[in-house]
């Protein structure tokens, strides 16, 4: 899958000669910069419990809509800590890594902080007052508590994301599995850690706000065998995110409901372990493990490293049955990937976000490079040099022997049938005039906000998105499934190309582990567990869930905009 989903970065070479409309001169791109010009888009334009919409920042290229240039959000706007005096909320600090031992009992808040974004300071969000949240490293099999305090003016709750846990009612869900914990409660949560990996925990209450604005962390997950990878010189954890912001700071959000509904909010911000001047130093010969995690509400990254080769060793639960050679990895909102990287050449080497964008307005796709981080590359030889062994593509037999006893499964008729689609109501006239055109051709993947006026306009009670079952057309919540313990489970899951926005969705299943078995009728020759996979528009992706927990679980799309616009269903595990 993961190669497939390279194959789409390069697809706007070529798709663009079935897509062109209307062809627009240079003369037509001045006229776009005229129709932009006088409309402050720093200036509130509307005022709601204090906190004043102002639009988001726009590509100049992109015309205004006619009649769009005074719509604004339908909720009103929000920001946590509006009114605050930044330097009255304590500093946040880069995060720490915590060694964490069976029946350890560790302490976790969620707090407002202070941060310097650029030239911004800010009010945001953190995990005991870091960015990211402190990094857990615990052994496969330990079990730990965690005494959870919120300490912000939202109820909220933490998902441990990927954990297939024993216990449901710590997996963070509220009304499913838990109450939501007020601002000034705590919670007690009880994890255990049964398969190596990286993972990550984050709100499940208005992610869009809270895990927008900081509220993100790892776990790693160590195996018991010395050489359960091949060997490194060094180790490091590359958490991505965006966030949008202006001259102003952060552009605010919904309070009742998220805006940006439809595509989702991309930020014009780039961090990564929460800066956008993220560095590290290696030596010349090193191979470095790289941790990647994509906490984005909605961007999905081809995440290249400067042209050095890379090795992809392992996905969200499990390492690949073949570890292989790749010259860049799109990670979609949740996922996580583990990625060896060798560095033979001395110099600077620019980790960057590296995509074909598109411009909706101009039916035009264009290179799009954004800098996530730096790795400066020293003349001075590694101490050991680990090239050979980054070369070898290991094969990963007790991967393939656990994923054998599952191939019987894999032709098998599809036990469940989702659509994927969505609902509208009262956008405003020109979002749907505009949509109307824009639907004639929609790519795979959305590597960027290509209409972020539109985008920003659009909420939670105008859009609904819909997880639809194709034999009894009941839809997101109304879908409530029950299985029993060990159940091998075949979602067949179909994108539709034909709705309002189609748009990729990366689909999660909460306390369960899953195979990608086929894209589009065509079998995965490699596979690892994943509990987070990209369904690409006009895609039909089977998953086949191993529900191997009992419990009240959740499986919903992970942009976090769709989430709170109702992409999601229930399932209960019996045993």
């Amino acid at each position: 899958m993961l190669k497939r989903l390279l194959r789409a970065v390069q697809a706007g070479s070529l798709l663009f000669g079935t897509f062109f409309i209307i062809g627009l001169s240079t003369s037509a791109r001045a006229q776009d910069m005229d129709m932009h010009a006088g409309h402050n888009m720093d200036a509130p334009v509307m005022r709601g419990d204090s906190v004043l919409w102002r639009m988001p920042p726009m590509d100049m290229s992109m015309p205004m809509l006619p009649g769009m240039d005074t719509e604004v959000p339908i909720t009103a706007a929000y920001l946590p800590g509006a009114g605050l005096d930044p330097m009255s909320v304590p500093e946040a600090k880069p995060f720490e890594i915590l060694d964490v031992d069976d029946g350890d009992t560790i302490h976790l808040q969620a707090g407002l902080v202070r941060r310097q974004i650029g030239a911004q300071t800010l009010v945001m969000m953190g995990y005991n007052g870091q960015y990211p949240g402190p990094l857990l490293r615990v052994s496969r099999g330990a079990n730990i508590n965690v005494h959870f305090v919120n300490a912000i003016d939202q109820p909220t709750t933490v998902h441990w994301h990927g954990l297939r846990l024993d216990d449901y009612r710590f997996d963070g869900i509220p009304g499913i599995s838990q109450a939501p914990v007020e601002s000034g409660e705590s919670f007690l949560y009880k994890l255990n850690f049964p398969d190596e990996g990286l993972y990550w925990y984050h709100p499940h209450m208005r992610e869009d706000v809270q895990q927008d604005l900081g509220l993100y962390g790892n776990m790693l997950v160590n195996p018991i065998s010395a050489d359960f990878y091949a060997p490194v010189n060094r180790e490091q954890t590359l958490v991505l995110d965006d966030i949008l912001i202006d001259a102003n700071g952060i552009i605010p959000y919904g309070k009742s409901a998220p805006t940006h509904a439809l595509m989702g909010r991309f930020g014009n911000v780039m961090l990564t372990n929460g800066v956008t001047d993220f560095s590290m130093d290696v030596k010349r010969g090193e191979v470095v493990r790289f941790f990647l995690t994509n906490v984005a509400n909605s961007r999905t990254f081809n995440v290249v490293f400067g042209g050095n080769p890379i090795k992809v060793v392992a996905s969200d639960i499990s390492r690949y049955e073949e570890e292989m050679s790749v010259s860049s990895v799109v990670i979609a909102p949740a996922e996580r990937y583990i990625v060896d990287v060798l560095f033979d050449e001395p110099g600077e080497v620019t980790i960057t976000n590296t995509v074909q964008a598109i411009n909706h307005f101009r039916g035009e796709f264009y290179p799009s490079v954004q800098a996530l981080a730096t790795v400066r590359v020293d003349d001075t030889p590694a101490d050991v040099s680990h090239a050979a062994a980054f070369e070898e593509l290991r094969t990963n037999e007790e991967v393939i022997a656990d994923i054998d006893s599952f191939r019987p499964y894999f032709d098998k008729a599809p036990d469940k049938e989702l659509e994927l689609t969505v609902r509208v109501n009262n956008l405003p006239l020109p979002v749907m005039r505009m949509m109307e055109i824009d639907t004639l051709y929609v790519p795979p993947i959305e590597w960027n906000d290509a209409m972020p006026m539109m985008n920003w306009v659009s909420t939670g009670e105008q859009v609904e998105w819909l997880l639809r079952e194709k034999d009894t057309g009941r839809e997101s919540m109304d879908i409530n499934w029950t299985f029993q313990k060990d159940d091998v489970v075949k979602v067949r899951i179909f994108n539709s190309p034909r709705s309002f926005h189609p748009m990729n969705h990366p689909i999660h299943f909460h306390g369960q582990r899953f195979l990608v078995t086929h894209i589009d009728g065509v079998e995965n020759p490699n596979m690892a567990w994943k509990d987070t996979a990209i369904v690409p528009v006009g895609s039909t992706v089977d998953f086949l869930v191993h529900m191997s927990n009992p419990g009240k679980w959740m499986a919903h799309c992970h942009i976090a905009e769709h989430l709170h616009a109702g992409m999601m269903l229930s399932f209960e595990v019996t045993d």
